[in-house]
């Protein structure tokens, strides 16, 4: 009976020493596994972040690669875009002048295009070279002459239409520029004299035809036109003259002012 009860005494308490064992060991594996869990976890977590930050970088590669170069506009876009760009050039102002005669005043522009008579005239009158200066020829239907500084105090029956300053002005025939009523032009010697056609130094004309002189257009230099004072072309035209053509009575330039 002893025997009995010892072998059962003895089997519970192994019974129980293998279920103790059992426990402790659950506790101490427990918490490992539950360690390890995290710590892959965060390693994941890690790797996530690294492997996040090189997407990041791959996207912004392929975000530059895949963005268009700007390319340079073309030579002829450039220079369209500096003409648009480059202000607009002003046309310069042509001279305008009062003719200013003793039978009224004669208002006349000059031609940009002309420079040379242009720039002539303009010194000249400026300098007061005209003032006191005749129109020695006249012929109604055709046209008035002025310039020659002889006729300053000549007299009446002196021969007129030599003089000037001294030189000549190259000629500069543009087709534009026509022999209509009004046209202002250089007066010049005859072609066996001068086969250039320069003009005068000083010598001008005034065409006073209602239809203009067509015949001397490439001939003469026009280098500008009448705006004011037709009629007073007319009066002078039509004044009475001597067999030289030179008015009986005096009509003389008294002064030539700029206007602008």
């Amino acid at each position: 009976m002893k025997l009995k009860l010892l072998t059962i005494t003895m089997i519970i308490a192994a019974f129980c020493a293998c279920n103790s064992g059992k426990k402790t060991e659950q506790q101490r594996v427990i918490p490992e596994t539950e360690i390890t869990l995290e710590t892959e976890s965060e390693i994941e977590t890690e790797e996530e972040i690294i492997v996040n930050n090189e997407e990041i970088k791959t996207m912004e590669q392929e975000t530059k690669k895949e963005e268009p170069k700007k390319e340079e506009p073309k030579e002829e876009v450039k220079k369209a875009t500096e003409l648009q760009a480059a202000p607009e050039v002003k046309k310069p102002t042509e001279p305008v002048f009062d003719i200013v005669t003793s039978l009224g005043t004669i208002r006349v522009k000059l031609y940009n295009e002309t420079p040379k008579h242009r720039d002539n005239f303009v010194k000249l009158a400026t300098e007061g070279y005209y003032n006191g200066i005749l129109f020695h020829r006249v012929i109604n239907n055709f046209m008035i002459q002025a310039g020659d500084p002889d006729s300053k105090n000549a007299a009446p029956n002196a021969r007129l239409g030599q003089g000037g300053p001294g030189y000549q002005i190259d000629a500069e025939f543009l087709p534009q520029f026509k022999h209509k009523k009004g046209a202002l032009a250089g007066a010049r010697l005859p072609d066996q004299v001068n086969p250039e056609r320069k003009s005068s130094g000083s010598q001008f004309y005034i065409v006073q035809n209602p239809n203009g002189t067509p015949h001397l257009d490439g001939q003469y230099t026009v280098f500008g036109e009448t705006l004011q004072g037709l009629d007073v072309v007319d009066k002078i035209a039509s004044a009475a003259k001597d067999q030289a053509d030179r008015p009986v009575q005096d009509i003389k330039i008294e002064k030539i002012v700029r206007i602008q």
